[in-house]
């Protein structure tokens, strides 16, 4: 099966090779070419009560597989086949709408499930401090990342990303990340939350709010850590 490489080029070379390696765990487990779905390290009912199990397997077997399918289509038989998914996202602008939509739904959503544990964890040392300095705490961060996600009109995603060595927190429509070429909030992302509709509706229907204060519980701020580690270093 080929490999793609997870993060070839981000925002330079030197932070390209330094996500690839927070991104090692998640290896692929179907048969697509040449992107395909990578596996979860944590069964779908292993987020509960935050996130249901029956939202979790949709979600992923369903929803981004969806994406992986369909930006191989787009891409299979074309000069784009051979590229990286990164590659992809720094020349988005110039590419097809099923590129930009598969492409960010099928980057979104590898970088989604790895940001999730089914464990308890808290902010790390660097990270609390950058958020300290820029926020005056991790709650005010919480806040303004809430009434961020809250305040996406229709479908996207929240974003807490590094840019010009500076935490910050943006959202993005669709399937768009801070990764695109054409990216109004371009940046390293350190975690993101999708708040399409689909991510949630089936437990908290009509209520995102609540879905975004449960995405707290099970959000790994481990990794989020190692994600703003890489991005300053």
């Amino acid at each position: 099966m080929k490999r793609k490489t997870f993060l070839s080029t981000i925002l330079g070379s030197a932070i390209a090779v330094k996500f690839n390696a927070a991104f090692s765990k998640n290896t692929s487990i179907l048969e697509d070419k040449p992107f395909s779905l990578p596996i979860l390290s944590y069964d779908y009912a292993a987020l509960e009560p935050n996130f249901d199990k029956l939202t979790m397997e949709i979600h992923h077997s369903k929803h981004h597989q969806a994406y992986v399918t369909n930006l191989n289509k787009a891409v299979i038989g074309t000069q784009h086949e051979s590229k990286s998914l990164e590659d992809l996202m720094k020349e988005i602008s110039k590419l097809p709408t099923a590129i930009r939509n598969n492409g960010g739904g099928h980057w979104n959503h590898s970088f989604f499930w790895k940001s999730l544990s089914p464990k308890a964890t808290k902010p790390g040392q660097n990270l609390n401090t950058a958020i300290i300095k820029e926020f005056g705490s991790v709650e005010k961060m919480m806040e303004v990342f809430n009434a961020t996600a809250l305040s996406r009109f229709g479908s996207g995603w929240a974003w807490l990303i590094v840019q010009n060595g500076k935490l910050k927190i943006c959202s993005t429509p669709n399937q768009d990340n801070p990764l695109m070429d054409d990216s109004k909030d371009a940046g390293v992302p350190i975690f993101a939350l999708d708040v399409w509709e689909h991510a949630y509706y089936l437990k908290y229907q009509n209520k995102r709010a609540d879905y975004i204060k449960a995405f707290w519980n099970v959000l790994d701020w481990n990794v989020a850590e190692s994600n703003y580690n890489l991005a300053v270093k």
